[in-house]
């Protein structure tokens, strides 16, 4: 397994890039929030040879927007990935299932050279969603022994703490793996 960390606005520019083979950067929210650390946080990344995903929090409603919004703030590179991070919003809302699985099919077709990834944590794997669409991978929050995420679906990446930072394992046997997975 590889290591890897996930950061947005809450973590430094410059976090510690030791031992890690991909980080996945919080790039947009919405239709209107960035990152203000997004093109720090990425050179640190690429600094460090990391393979990088870029993530979208996702909240209920005009999705062909916030796909579109999302993608223009994304940096664009080959090998680069994109995820959606489905889970509960500030409001107490959330997407819906076909809300969820219409932006994911947006992205894949908005930038169809570049994996795109479904991160949610575990309830919402297992009581919310209905479809099991999770894009090219499932990315699950589960804070247990990392690689040993309980669910029983297929998983590319799992995170497993958010102290001090959010620490996630992807299930490749080596960085090369992992980059030919990301290369479509």
């Amino acid at each position: 397994m590889l290591r890897g960390i996930d950061v947005s606005a809450y973590q430094s520019s410059a976090y510690d890039t030791d031992g890690l083979s991909f980080v996945f950067i919080k790039a947009t929210e919405g239709r209107s929030y960035v990152n203000p650390k997004l093109t720090a946080q990425v050179k640190t990344a690429r600094d460090a040879d990391c393979v990088v995903g870029f993530y979208h929090f996702l909240w209920p409603g005009n999705i062909t927007a916030q796909a579109e919004y999302f993608v223009s703030k994304a940096p664009e590179k080959a090998g680069d990935l994109l995820a959606v991070d489905w889970e509960t919003t500030g409001d107490g809302t959330h997407a819906t299932n076909a809300e969820k699985d219409r932006f994911i099919r947006e992205l894949k077709e908005l930038r169809p050279n570049h994996r795109v990834v479904l991160y949610t944590n575990r309830n919402f794997w297992l009581n919310i969603d209905t479809t099991s669409y999770a894009g090219d991978g499932l990315w699950i929050a589960d804070y247990v022994t990392a690689g040993k995420p309980r669910i029983k679906a297929k998983w590319r990446f799992h995170q497993y703490t958010d102290h001090p930072v959010d620490k996630d394992v992807a299930d490749f046997d080596t960085l090369a793996d992992l980059r030919d997975w990301a290369t479509p």
